[in-house]
């Protein structure tokens, strides 16, 4: 095991600035850029979606502000939440809810909920009862990845999107526009990939914690702004001072919907780990890749084939001749990572029920993983260091768990 150099935290750190906004957005309930770009856009339409993944470019195409929606996190208690839905679910519907009563999704003139679990779709219908004169849509995303059956399907549910917008003031859907759209949203992936890139081949300069911030401020910001943002970051970060630290690489899997309070991500790097690849911010990678359109392609036919043909392999997604973990394995050996630490959050179906067939995938592999799981609210954050302290150490002295 080689040392390892680590960020420097200090004042004259050349990334802080940006770090410091992407904490702002992030930790903003009331969604001030959201309300901002409204008045910079009189008339355009805010529309929040629940993760993992929606099609952001056709939302960018008919002139509509995308907004991902991950709960409130750690920073709101949750009460009326709690009374609508029963205690065995994860804690993101809940949140959801909260937020929504007490107006701080106000900005937002509708929300898309996609079909990723049960849970999600049963909020769909609980957000139609509560706010029955918003805008709501259950966006069903296809299973079978078969041009003429899923692809002619989904083809058609995001034109019924674009339509139901249009109904309440979007811009139509001009070809023109929407290969625009895809184009900066490409720019944007780029961006992210070299942010990717960088943390791969020195994650001593961007920690997990802050690559998490830096990619989930694109939740409110306009596709070029991100990237803009996206950019400024790691170049700020390529400059920054480092010194050594004997961390393990760790690929962390499984919290693809609902989010881990940043100070869980933190306890996991002070426990000697450089999370290396994560699914944390899935729904910006969702689609593997640049979306290509060729020159005389309907690009809302492009968008659908990118997520039918390179759509990431996740909980939600159905795995149908491949080997159910394959594409974990694969990660962790390109990543050159040391292990796998399996965080879900707790009642999430998707995930907790993926992982047991991947953990047989890493062991028959060789691969050392370990468990845990969280609520977006809560962290046990020092049993949960302790367990990743001592999976680190058994790594490094015998190359597996203890």
């Amino acid at each position: 095991m080689t040392s390892s150099p680590e960020s420097l935290a200090s004042a004259a750190d050349p990334a802080a600035g940006a770090v410091e906004l992407c904490r702002e957005l992030v930790d903003d309930l009331s969604f001030g850029a959201v309300r901002r770009w409204k008045e910079r856009h009189p008339g355009a339409l805010a529309i929040g979606y629940m993760p993992i993944y929606v099609p952001r470019p056709l939302l960018d195409a008919i002139g509509c502000l995308p907004v991902a929606l991950f709960g409130g996190g750690d920073q709101i208690e949750i009460i009326r939440g709690d009374s609508i839905f029963q205690s065995y679910i994860c804690h993101i519907p809940r949140s959801v809810v909260e937020l929504g009563l007490r107006g701080r999704l106000d900005a937002l003139d509708g929300i898309l909920f996609p079909s990723i679990c049960d849970v999600v779709r049963n909020l769909s219908g609980v957000w139609k009862l509560l706010f029955p004169d918003r805008y709501s849509a259950y966006v069903d995303l296809p299973q079978n990845f078969d041009a003429a059956l899923g692809g002619r399907f989904y083809l058609q549910e995001m034109r019924r999107i674009v339509r139901e917008l249009g109904e309440r003031g979007a811009r139509p859907l001009d070809e023109d526009a929407l290969r625009a759209a895809i184009i900066a949203e490409n720019d944007r992936r780029a961006a992210l990939a070299r942010l990717d890139a960088l943390r791969l081949a020195e994650p001593w300069r961007i920690p997990a914690s802050e690559a998490y911030l830096v990619s989930r401020a694109g939740a409110v910001l306009p596709t070029a702004e991100h990237q803009a943002l996206v950019e400024e970051y790691v170049a700020a970060a390529a400059e920054r001072p480092v010194r050594v630290h004997d961390n393990v690489r760790v690929v962390v899997q499984g919290s693809f919907c609902e989010q881990p309070p940043l100070a869980l991500i933190l306890t996991l790097e002070k426990a000697g780990c450089y999370i290396v690849d994560d699914d944390f911010q899935l729904g910006l990678r969702t689609i593997e890749g640049a979306i290509e359109v060729a020159a005389d392609e309907d690009p809302l036919a492009a968008l659908a084939r990118a997520f039918l043909e390179r759509g990431a392999a996740t909980a939600s997604r159905y795995v149908d001749e491949g080997e159910k973990g394959a594409a974990l394995i694969a990660k962790v050996r390109a990543a050159g990572a040391d292990g796998v630490i399996f965080a879900a959050a707790s009642f999430c179906d998707p995930a907790l029920l993926d992982q047991p067939m991947m953990e047989s995938a890493l062991a028959a592999a060789g691969i050392p993983h370990t468990s845990f799981k969280f609520a977006e609210n809560t962290g046990q954050f020092q049993t949960i260091r302790e367990q990743a302290g001592a999976f680190s150490d058994s790594v490094k002295l015998w190359g597996t768990t203890v």
